[in-house]
């Protein structure tokens, strides 16, 4: 979504401003961030409903209806949030919401949905050429070419195992599962969670961690080899051109994942506390520099 604004600004020379968080934060500080960076020139607010580094949760409607006050479009970046917590669409407000569906509803990558106001449908222009008649159609959007329709049938196989388990119930056991390791390590001086814990309604299966002085990429490459645990090591860099500037581990449990493994993460880190990282065996190599899946 960043490089398409990008493009944006060196094709057509539009301006725009990328707002910094601390993290956690909360949603009144996002809020007043977003209330003090209007201008006169301000056209689109564009943020994520759950943000895919640290599981900050934004206060989605109370934008929406600033933005709306203000003539203001609203797009949402839902990637994390369908099938992670518990919403209703309309309960956002929202102009138009993307979401994909391999992440957390676990249906095959390549599912997508999106949702756009029926008021705004005319004045978005839709990826690909669509005929003239549809101007006013949201299936104008599905104007994306040829692309294999078994990923879609899936799709029901997917929706049909969320319903199963139960949108409240899923969402529980992954807060569950996040604060199993969570409060066994934010004991430790240092080891820093950069995701607020204190509220059921702000974290569930995501969360970020870091080990003070220790390397993010030089971690998660001792998680994989030592005990094979997958984490996503975050790398940031300096703003403005930076979407965060700073380093951690983005650790998600799904519904699947068994107590066991989420001690043997806890086990893991504090080997790594206890004993360290030799970056000489684990080089600090690769890493998400400004986002990730």
């Amino acid at each position: 979504m960043l490089t398409t604004w990008d493009q944006g600004m060196r094709r057509e020379g539009i301006k725009v401003t990328r707002l910094q968080f601390p993290v956690p934060t909360t949603q009144d500080d996002l809020y007043q961030r977003f209330e003090k960076a209007i201008t006169p020139r301000t056209k689109v607010f564009h943020f994520c409903h759950i943000t895919n580094l640290t599981a900050q949760l934004f206060p989605v409607q109370r934008l929406s209806r600033l933005a709306r006050s203000k003539g203001i479009v609203t797009i949402v970046h839902g990637a994390h949030a369908l099938g992670h917590f518990p919403f209703k669409l309309r309960d956002l407000e929202c102009d138009a919401y993307g979401v994909s569906l391999h992440k957390w509803l676990l249906a095959p990558i390549g599912n997508g949905c999106l949702y756009v106001r029926k008021e705004m449908i005319l004045r978005f222009k839709p990826l690909q050429a669509a005929p003239e008649q549809q101007d006013n159609d949201i299936r104008k959007f599905e104007a994306i070419g040829t692309r294999p329709w078994a990923l879609r049938a899936a799709l029901g196989e997917a929706l049909a195992f969320h319903q199963a388990i139960g949108a409240e119930r899923k969402a529980a056991r992954l807060r569950y599962l996040m604060l199993r390791w969570a409060n066994a390590l934010k004991a430790h001086p240092r080891v820093k969670v950069l995701t607020n814990l204190a509220e059921p309604a702000q974290a569930w299966g995501v969360a970020a961690v870091y080990i003070d002085g220790v390397d993010v990429r030089a971690l998660a490459r001792f998680l994989m080899d030592k005990y094979r645990i997958i984490v996503v090591p975050l790398v940031g860099g300096a703003p403005p051109n930076s979407v965060f500037d700073y380093q951690a581990l983005r650790v998600s449990p799904n519904v699947y994942t068994t107590l066991e493994e989420i001690d043997t993460f806890v086990m893991a880190m504090e080997d790594a506390v206890k004993n360290g990282v030799p970056e000489d065996q684990y080089p600090a190599e690769g890493g998400r520099l400004d986002g990730a899946d």
